[in-house]
C-alpha cells in the first residue's frame, strides 16, 4: 500500500510518532510511505521557532531508522498544506485530528482532477499530563516535553 503523510515534524513528539508509526503500520512491509516535510519556507508561518529542513529530516530519519520499519520510505519537501498528495497516486493518507479538514480538502481537489479519492485515516491525537493534546507549540512555550509530561512554568 502506497501511504502518505505530511508535518512540520519539529519538535518530533510523541504524536508525531504515532502519526509516522501508524503510516508505516498501514503501508506493511511491501508499501511505501512518503512523508510531506515542510519546507524551511512554508514552516515560517508557525507561531514557533522551527528548525531548518534539514535537521528536521535529518531527526525524522533517524527516528525511522531506530524503529526498523521494513516499508520503504521517501522524505519530500511539503510547500504547502496539500503537496503531492492532491495529484499523484496512492492508496491512503494519514492526518491527526487536528489536520482532518485538510485530508477533505484533498479528496474534493482529486476529485475535480478526476483523480481516485485515497482513504483518510485518522489517528487520534496524544494527549499530555493535562489531557490536552502534545503540540510543538506547547513544547516550544515550556509547559510539556516532547512525551507530554509537564514542565514546571517559569
Amino acid at each position: 500500500m502506497k501511504v502518505m503523510v505530511g508535518g512540520t515534524f519539529d519538535p518530533l513528539h510523541d504524536g508525531h510518532k504515532r502519526l509516522i508509526t501508524r503510516s508505516f503500520e498501514l503501508a506493511g512491509k511491501e508499501g511505501r510511505v512518503t512523508i510531506g516535510l515542510t519546507t524551511d519556507h512554508f514552516a515560517s508561518r508557525k507561531s514557533h521557532p522551527v528548525k531548518v529542513y534539514s535537521v528536521r529530516k535529518f531527526l525524522l530519519e533517524k527516528y525511522i531508522k531506530e524503529c526498523g520499519f521494513s516499508a520503504q520510505y521517501e522524505i519530500e519537501p511539503l510547500n504547502d498544506r496539500y503537496g503531492s498528495a492532491a495529484s499523484e497516486d496512492f492508496d491512503a493518507l494519514v492526518v491527526s485530528e487536528e489536520t482532518l479538514p485538510i485530508a477533505r480538502e484533498i479528496n474534493v481537489m482529486r476529485h475535480e482532477k478526476g483523480k481516485q479519492k485515497v482513504d483518510i485515516h485518522q489517528i487520534t491525537c496524544v494527549l499530555a499530563e493535562d489531557n490536552r493534546w502534545i503540540s510543538s507549540t506547547r513544547i516550544y512555550k515550556g509547559e510539556i516535553d516532547e512525551h507530554g509530561r509537564l514542565l514546571q512554568l517559569k
